[in-house]
C-alpha cells in the first residue's frame, strides 16, 4: 500500500494552502510577496536551463518515433481529452475549474519524476532524459500558444494571449535561456549540489502557490469550492489519468516499441509538471482566479505520484522475475 502515501511534496503544498487559507498575504505585505514570487519564478528557470545537460540529451535523442509520440500524447492527445471534459461538463461547477482541467491538459512533462520512475522500472533512462527535457523545454513556447488557442476557444482566456506570451517569453524563457548559457560555469555547481537545488526548486513553488492562494482567499475560493466539488476534481484527474496512460500502453505496444521504450513513453506521456505550470499560471491569469485554476493541477500532481509509483514497482518485479526464470 506503499503507493497511497503522500509525497513530501503534496504535504508541503497542502501546508501552504493551509496557511494562505488561515493566513493570507493581505494589505503593504500582498506587493513584498509578489516581488519575491516572481524572483523565485526567475530562478526556478534560471536553475531548470542550467541543469539542462546538452550531452545527456544527445545521448537519448536518437529514438525518434518515441519522442514524437511523447511529444504527441502530451501537446496533442491531452489537450482533446480537456476540451472534451469541458465539451462533456458532467458536473455543474464553477468555468474556473473546467479552465484549470484544460490548463492542466496542456501542461509539459514533468523532469525530476519521469526520469526516476523510468529508471525504477527499468526503462531507456537515455530517452527519458531527453523526452522529459525537450517537454518542459518546448512547454515554455507550446503551452502558452495552447493557452491562447485553446482557451480562446471556449472563451476561457482573460486579457490579451499574445500579450501574456510575451511575458511567459521574458519571465521565464529568458531566465531558462540565462541558466542554460551559464551551464558550462555553473554545471559542476549545479551537479554537486542537486539537493540544494532541488529545495530552491520546491521552495520556489511553494512560494507562488502560497501568493496564488493568499489572492484566492480574499475572493473567497473556498465559497466556490466545497468538499463535493473537491471530489469531482479528484474523481476527475484520476479518469483523465487512467485514459492518457491506457492510450499510451496501447500505443506503445501497438507500433511494436522495446519494454523499456515503453516504460518510457508510458512515464514520459502522461505525467504533467507541477513546477512548469504553478509559475505559469500565476503569469497567465488573473491574481484572483489562479488558485483555483491550479487546483486540479496539484490534485493530478499526487495522483499521477501514487499511480507511477505503483506501476514502476510492477514493471520492476516483472524485470526481476524475468530475469530469474532465464
Amino acid at each position: 500500500m506503499g503507493f497511497l502515501r503522500l509525497d513530501p511534496m503534496m504535504v508541503k503544498l497542502i501546508i501552504t494552502v493551509l496557511l494562505a487559507t488561515f493566513l493570507p498575504a493581505r494589505g503593504g505585505f500582498v506587493p513584498i510577496v509578489e516581488g519575491l514570487t516572481t524572483a523565485a519564478i526567475a530562478l526556478l528557470f534560471f536553475m531548470h536551463g542550467a541543469k539542462l545537460s546538452r550531452e545527456k540529451i544527445i545521448a537519448g535523442s536518437s529514438h525518434w518515433r518515441l519522442h514524437l509520440w511523447i511529444m504527441c500524447s502530451t501537446f496533442i492527445v491531452f489537450p482533446i481529452l480537456g476540451c472534451l471534459l469541458v465539451w462533456w461538463h458532467p458536473v455543474n461547477v464553477s468555468n474556473d475549474i473546467y479552465t484549470g482541467f484544460i490548463y492542466l491538459c496542456i501542461l509539459p512533462a514533468t523532469v525530476q519524476s519521469a526520469i526516476a520512475f523510468t529508471s525504477l522500472a527499468g526503462g531507456n533512462v537515455a530517452a527519458a532524459i531527453c523526452s522529459a527535457s525537450a517537454s518542459s523545454l518546448l512547454g515554455v513556447f507550446v503551452s502558452p500558444l495552447l493557452v491562447n488557442l485553446v482557451m480562446n476557444v471556449h472563451g476561457a482566456m482573460p486579457g490579451n494571449g499574445f500579450e501574456q506570451i510575451g511575458k511567459i517569453m521574458l519571465q521565464l524563457l529568458l531566465p531558462f535561456v540565462l541558466g542554460h548559457i551559464a551551464r558550462r560555469w555553473i554545471g559542476g555547481w549545479v551537479e554537486r549540489h542537486r539537493s540544494l537545488i532541488g529545495k530552491t526548486d520546491q521552495t520556489s513553488i511553494l512560494l507562488v502557490v502560497y501568493t496564488a492562494f493568499s489572492e484566492a482567499v480574499v475572493n473567497g475560493i473556498w465559497h466556490k469550492v466545497d468538499a463535493t466539488t473537491l471530489g469531482w476534481i479528484v474523481v476527475g484527474c484520476i479518469l483523465l489519468l487512467t485514459i492518457a496512460l491506457l492510450i499510451n500502453l496501447v500505443v506503445a505496444r501497438l507500433f511494436g516499441f522495446s519494454r523499456p521504450d515503453e516504460i518510457t513513453i508510458l512515464f514520459c506521456g502522461s505525467k504533467k509538471s507541477l513546477a512548469n505550470g504553478v509559475p505559469m499560471a500565476n503569469i497567465l491569469f488573473p491574481a484572483s482566479i489562479v488558485g483555483i485554476i491550479v487546483l486540479p493541477l496539484m490534485i493530478f500532481h499526487q495522483i499521477q505520484l501514487m499511480a507511477c509509483s505503483w506501476i514502476a514497482q510492477r514493471y520492476k518485479k516483472a524485470g526481476e522475475q524475468s530475469s530469474t526464470e532465464s
